[in-house]
């Protein structure tokens, strides 16, 4: 017979959003039963070279107690000298701060979600299965990587999403296609450089991008009206809304990071703004591939990176699926109310999946925090 595990709530997820809200439901005495491996988007499908554009002041502390300052004063280490902070550091935090709130994680998977009475019933990989009232799924952006069409058109094992090419050693002496032109796709190539590829292309749509240091202090604001005014971004027009997403836009993917154009100094680095690709020749075993841009470059490549970034498609996320002809959808995202419910009662989501509804902002670290105090506040609505 099957392990069950009854709860009041179950966290499917444990990144920054799942285990922030752990944490505040715990320290509100929540009996809350978190499922996941912990941080595994970051540990899984992010390089260990890899610089973090965030600041100290993006954590996941709602109590603003256990944060990244916090983490970083007891290591004796000041924010200007982790600064940029690389993602290794930023993993010790999350492991620091499960520690700190003692949150136990069953690192496992769920297999399935079904509704069982008047809550919940979640199968997991171990065999078990975890009966709860709520369920809070945090699906992270790892389900929803985007490719071009012709993507289908290279052998599989030549090309791959950025988010599953982490390792970089097999890449020395190979000239390799990287398509998109934000953050990522430059840090790529900066890594893959560094690792000694013989030549690099990095191919996008749009102008070049600016290398300057951006200040992320207008966050602030938008989190503190998340947190103050119930349904804030929904209330706002859709003007509003539209100025909110283009500053959005020109901080995280107009502006990249000023640290990136020396390590992108090689004569292996080329890059070709306002192109993109309009022919591909897959060579077979053994040979390479034939691009050919819109300008009527052609390049001779061995492998493709594809830094063309993330797009809602909840039909991508496999322990949904028994509930998906219940969750209204709009553009791909879920329709969620102000405290983050979907239109399948008691079930919420959070982090990328819930930037239509509350704003471009939730798809980064520094709204976890804010969307666990939404979350706790609609709890505390349902159950009196």
């Amino acid at each position: 017979m099957k392990d069950t595990t009854v709860t009041h709530m179950l966290i499917v997820g444990a990144g920054p959003f799942g285990l922030s809200a752990a944490a505040l439901a715990r320290e509100h005495g929540i009996d809350t039963v978190t499922v996941g491996r912990p941080m595994s988007f970051w540990r899984e499908h992010m390089p260990g070279g890899l610089l973090l554009r965030s600041g100290p002041d993006w954590h996941l502390d709602a109590t603003e107690e256990h944060t990244l300052r916090a983490y970083l004063h007891e290591r004796c280490l000041t924010a200007d000298e982790a600064a940029p902070i690389p993602v290794t550091v930023f993993l010790d935090y999350a492991d620091w701060f499960r520690e700190a709130k003692r949150i136990d994680v069953r690192e496992e998977l769920v297999t399935g979600l079904t509704r069982h009475g008047g809550g919940f019933e979640a199968e997991l990989s171990g065999g078990g299965r975890v009966c709860s009232d709520v369920v809070l799924a945090a699906p992270g952006v790892g389900y929803f990587g985007v490719l071009p069409d012709w993507a289908a058109e290279v052998a599989p094992g030549r090309a791959a999403h950025s988010g599953d090419l982490v390792s970089f050693e097999r890449l020395a002496g190979r000239r390799v296609l990287i398509v998109g032109g934000r953050q990522s796709a430059y840090e790529w190539a900066a890594l893959i450089s560094e690792h000694g590829a013989e030549r690099i292309d990095i191919v996008h749509r749009h102008p070049a991008p600016r290398f300057e240091a951006v200040s992320w202090d207008f966050f602030d604001d938008y989190v503190e009206s998340t947190l103050h005014v119930e349904g804030w971004w929904r209330r706002l027009t859709s003007t509003e809304q539209a100025m909110i997403v283009a500053r959005c836009w020109q901080a995280g993917r107009a502006t990249l990071e000023p640290w990136l154009p020396p390590r992108l100094s090689s004569s292996a680095v080329h890059v070709w703004p306002q192109c993109q690709v309009v022919h591909v020749d897959d060579g077979g075993n053994g040979g390479c591939v034939r691009i050919v841009l819109s300008n009527s470059e052609v390049l001779q490549v061995d492998r493709i990176v594809f830094a063309t970034g993330y797009a809602p498609a909840l039909a991508r996320v496999p322990y949904l699926a028994d509930l998906l002809d219940r969750i209204d959808t709009r553009n791909g995202f879920p329709v969620l109310d102000e405290g983050l419910q979907s239109t399948v009662p008691g079930l919420y989501l959070t982090g990328f999946a819930a930037t239509q509804d509350f704003g471009p902002f939730f798809g980064f670290v520094k709204a976890a925090p804010a969307s666990s105090a939404v979350l706790l506040r609609a709890l505390r609505s349902r159950w009196g």
